[in-house]
């Protein structure tokens, strides 16, 4: 298994699906890296050698931008939107959908379950 950024990346994978595994690389950007380190996407991930691992080490660390440090980054972000009592920094701290979607309906992953029936209802007697 190869270390990169702190996540240990699968060897029975191709390189361009492993390196996904690392926070803020996607599919498109895992390719660019690779050009850039000239690597083929296409080869196992066990097959690289350590001076194949090293380039695209550095490719990543001369990008910048993802695992600990974008999270953190996102998070001053949103921290910052709510201090600022933006719209959007409202809706985070009430943990309803920020991007404008509908609540009347839906909206159940950021709101989680549903709240039960009234308990107190009294049933009618016979």
């Amino acid at each position: 298994m190869a270390r990169i950024a702190g996540v240990d990346l699968p060897g029975n994978k191709q390189v361009r699906i492993a390196l996904t595994y690392i926070y803020g690389i996607g599919d498109p950007r895992a390719l660019k890296i690779l050009e850039k380190a000239g690597i083929d996407p296409f080869v196992k991930m066990a097959t690289l050698d350590e001076d194949q691992l090293n380039k695209i080490r550095q490719v990543i660390e001369a990008e910048g931008g993802i695992e600990g440090d974008l999270r953190k980054e996102i998070s001053l972000n949103i921290k910052r939107l709510i201090e600022i009592q933006s719209y959007r920094g409202l809706r985070h701290r009430r943990s309803l959908p920020v991007r404008g979607q509908r609540t009347h309906t839906n909206a159940r992953t950021r709101k989680g379950p549903r709240k039960g029936t009234v308990a107190g209802k009294k049933k009618a007697t016979k």
